[in-house]
């Protein structure tokens, strides 16, 4: 992606908070300001959607429900695309949760699709293969 030098005006408030941020995890004050203001713009266009840190980095999450994005698309691509089962599966999320993850993977699905990809590469076989000692068929004697 091409980028373009901008020149910024921040308080100094806000300067000093982006410098916290991006120390705590070792970036460039250019590089921290770069991610938080795409964050911004992505949860502008997808409301309900938040960012997340977690052991595979920040991802998108729905808001108040402990589930990232990816887990809904593939609830969703598990019963065949059909919303009335959605709903089913996700339950405990309110309509508006479910359009915001539904949104969210409309507008970025290069955010989504990588994750999607990965998941179904863990087939049963694999899980037995490489972790052995996570499936519940495994005796230690």
């Amino acid at each position: 992606m091409a980028s373009k030098t901008r020149g910024l005006r921040v308080p100094e408030e806000l300067e000093r908070e982006i410098e916290r941020e991006a120390e705590a995890v070792g970036k460039s004050w250019s590089a921290m300001t770069k991610d938080l203001l795409t964050e911004a713009i992505k949860m502008r266009r997808a409301p309900g959607v938040v960012f997340a840190d977690g052991p595979a980095g920040r991802r998108p999450v729905v808001a108040g429900s402990g589930l990232d994005v990816w887990e809904v698309i593939a609830t969703r691509r598990a019963g065949g695309e059909d919303r009335a089962k959605l709903r089913v599966s996700l339950h405990w999320l309110t309509e508006a949760q479910i359009r915001a993850a539904l949104s969210y993977y409309e507008l970025y699905p290069g955010d989504i699709d990588p994750r999607l990809e990965r998941e179904r590469q863990w087939t049963p076989e694999r899980v037995r293969r490489e972790l052995p000692f996570s499936t519940p068929d495994t005796v230690h004697k």
